[in-house]
């Protein structure tokens, strides 16, 4: 879900000395459908990745992509994948990458199809604090009620297909705020990448990858314009330290009625999740499989 913190860990994993994350990138469903469909070519499936608004993010070439694609025959999604990211690693000069593409929490049955190898890492926020960080951001009207209904939808959704993934992990955006470290050290491990200091600075850096995405994104689609300044306005947070006045903003900034209409929504959510429902005081997740934030399947021990 947008606004629930995958940015900021985005940029504290794009730290790790070992690790690439690119910016969002759009294509992932769209290719591996394609290539589904039958006898995908080099060219067919370049073309679902280049047509993207997305694609000058990246710093590649149609020409060393199209290289990789024609060195498999026959190509399949998952061999496109791991080129494009690849290529990406090593235009970054790191070993590893990740994807970082919040609507993607629809398609991770598919991805893992393609890529039987991936882990997923899920961030689930308080969807009241979503929502307003989602006004914060609105160009135009987004009624609260829309807003729940879409939060609950996309976290009950991944919480489906997660009891039929192999690598499946949730954390809490309050935890990676609050206790950075540990969160950040159980997301590693997770990965099977060793601690390094450097994902704490994340932010001494997050200036300096924001660079490639310093381009206007225009319509397409269903999609409006972004100018550079909206884009680098949305990622403006990843340059400072974690914020604990980002935790629970919603018990001073949100309306009572806006609020009341929410948890009439999503209200059985936040209880599930074990977040305090109207006025009740701050709470810990309840332990157990389906709340513990560090719950995660297929993880090493």
């Amino acid at each position: 879900m947008n606004r629930s913190g995958t940015t900021l860990l985005r940029m504290m994993l794009d730290a790790h000395p070992q690790l690439t994350v690119p910016p969002e990138t759009h294509f992932v469903p769209e290719l591996i459908e394609t290539a589904e469909a039958g006898a995908p070519t080099p060219e067919k499936l370049l073309a679902v990745i280049t047509s993207q608004r997305e694609w000058g993010d990246f710093g590649l070439t149609e020409e060393e992509l199209l290289a990789r694609f024609r060195s498999f025959e026959p190509l399949t999604a998952g061999d496109a994948l791991r080129s494009f990211y690849e290529a990406y690693a090593e235009r970054v000069g790191k070993p590893r990458w990740g994807e970082k593409t919040p609507i993607y929490v629809k398609s991770m049955r598919a991805i893992q199809s393609a890529l039987p190898e991936a882990r997923f890492v899920h961030v689930i926020r308080d969807g009241r604090d979503v929502a307003l960080s989602i006004r914060d951001r609105a160009t135009k009207d987004h009624p609260i009620e829309r807003i729940a209904e879409r939060w609950v939808r996309r976290i009950t959704r991944a919480r489906e297909q997660a009891k039929r993934l192999d690598h499946y992990r949730e954390i809490r955006y309050e935890a990676l705020i609050l206790d950075t470290g540990q969160t950040l050290r159980e997301v590693l491990d997770f990965y099977d990448l060793p601690w390094d200091d450097a994902v704490l600075d994340y932010h001494e850096r997050s200036a300096d990858r924001l660079e490639e995405m310093k381009r206007e994104l225009p319509d397409q689609g269903n999609r409006t314009t972004l100018s550079v300044e909206r884009r680098m306005m949305t990622h403006a947070r990843t340059t400072q330290k974690p914020d604990p006045k980002r935790v629970s903003r919603w018990r001073e900034s949100m309306e009572r009625s806006d609020r009341k209409l929410f948890e009439s929504i999503a209200g059985p959510l936040l209880a599930e999740l074990g977040y305090p429902i109207g006025d009740g005081p701050e709470t810990e997740p309840r332990d157990g499989e389906a709340m513990n934030p560090a719950r995660a399947k297929g993880a090493p021990s």
